[in-house]
């Protein structure tokens, strides 16, 4: 028979067990998919039916090797949406065998090389007063603002991306999807 104290003991361990997911919370689903944090970005960005227009772009640009490597990176990806708002047939002219390093320059606009979690994003927008310089690996450099509890991305020709889903964990990195493509200052 257990004593009082070995009762308490059990039903703190018990408590403890079931409250300990809650510490590691699922990542948010993305176009209608699941998105597995042990999987890279590559994996899980062909399951999203928001992306199929980003992922032909990485297949176009020959980038899927490097978006499966180790990282880390972060990736602001934006959605199927946020290519249709750029003028109609820049994303089937970027698309063309000859423009692929124009498109590679785009996409790794996209990218950072580091793992930032939102909270890590809005710490550095805090700090630095309210816009934080981010340096991609595509060399082009954005600045990160908050507006209304959101992060905002502008680009370097003064367009603003909102993300809209942030903190999808990846084996080799994290992505914060966007609804607005950043495009390199002209």
């Amino acid at each position: 028979m257990f004593t009082r104290s070995a009762k308490l003991l059990v039903t703190a361990a018990f408590a403890a067990t079931l409250a300990a997911p809650a510490a590691f919370a699922e990542n948010p689903m993305v176009g209608g998919a699941p998105m597995y944090a042990e999987k890279n970005i590559v994996e899980n960005a062909v399951n999203s039916k928001d992306h199929t227009t980003l992922v032909a772009a990485v297949k176009a640009a020959g980038l899927v090797e490097t978006l499966q490597g180790e990282g880390p990176f972060t990736v602001f990806a934006p959605t199927n949406a946020a290519f249709d708002k750029l003028p109609e047939g820049t994303v089937a002219t970027l698309l063309k065998p000859e423009n692929k390093d124009q498109l590679a320059k785009v996409l790794t606009c996209h990218v950072v090389a580091a793992d930032a979690m939102s909270s890590a994003i809005n710490k550095m927008i805090a700090d630095d007063g309210g816009a934080h310089p981010v340096k991609t690996v595509g060399g082009c450099e954005f600045t990160a603002r908050t507006k209304d509890g959101k992060i905002m991305i502008e680009d370097g020709q003064g367009n603003m991306a909102t993300v809209t889903i942030a903190d999808v964990d990846q084996s080799n990195g994290v992505i914060h999807v966007i609804d607005t493509v950043l495009l390199p200052a002209s």
